[in-house]
């Protein structure tokens, strides 16, 4: 059962990301970690597995103030799912490593990643893959152009993610498998 816990965790994540927005679009950022949140309970999640689903971003676009808070207000466990999630701290001046060796070292940790941040991370990269494929049927092939990986990056990156998924028997891999396919299939 959820507690008043989920509604701390959300209220966090809603400060986190206050003023942002989905890239290339007027959705309010913290749309997304509510999805995030929401697939990872349609997919088993506790009430941690959710808390950390919605503050899976909050150290990365928040900054590193951000993990502190999550671990004294919400524990060991949803702190370490947030930074099992988190693929790169912005430094000082908000730049992040290029994305290439990043996405490549994130894929290399979720080989080994915790049962945990499989579900919370699977959830994340469904929901994206499937904002992407709105956006492809929406908008079409420009959505690329929103994002610093080139077209080409992006589909390796999610089919990696699928791969990575199915081998290590996420509860989201069968659904990621099939968005990241659709991605492909509209991509062409």
């Amino acid at each position: 059962m959820l507690t008043d816990k989920i509604a701390q965790a959300l209220a966090l994540a809603v400060e986190a990301h206050d003023g942002q927005r989905r890239k290339g679009t007027a959705i309010p950022y913290i749309a997304h970690p509510m999805g995030v949140a929401s697939i990872a309970l349609e997919h088993g999640a506790d009430e941690e597995q959710a808390m950390a689903a919605l503050l899976h971003d909050a150290v990365e676009d928040g900054g590193q103030a951000y993990a502190d808070r999550i671990r004294s207000q919400f524990g060991n466990r949803v702190a370490d799912i947030v930074a099992g999630c988190t693929d790169g701290v912005p430094d000082a001046s908000g730049h992040k490593p290029a994305w290439k060796p990043r996405k490549e070292a994130y894929l290399a940790h979720l080989r080994q990643a915790s049962e945990d941040v499989l579900l919370v991370s699977g959830s994340d990269k469904l929901h994206n893959a499937r904002a992407i494929v709105e956006d492809l049927l929406n908008t079409g092939l420009a959505v690329y152009d929103r994002f610093s990986a080139s077209k080409a990056e992006t589909l390796w990156y999610y089919e990696s993610l699928a791969d990575i998924f199915e081998e290590r028997g996420a509860p989201t891999a069968k659904a990621l498998r099939e968005t990241v396919s659709t991605m492909r299939r509209l991509s062409t």
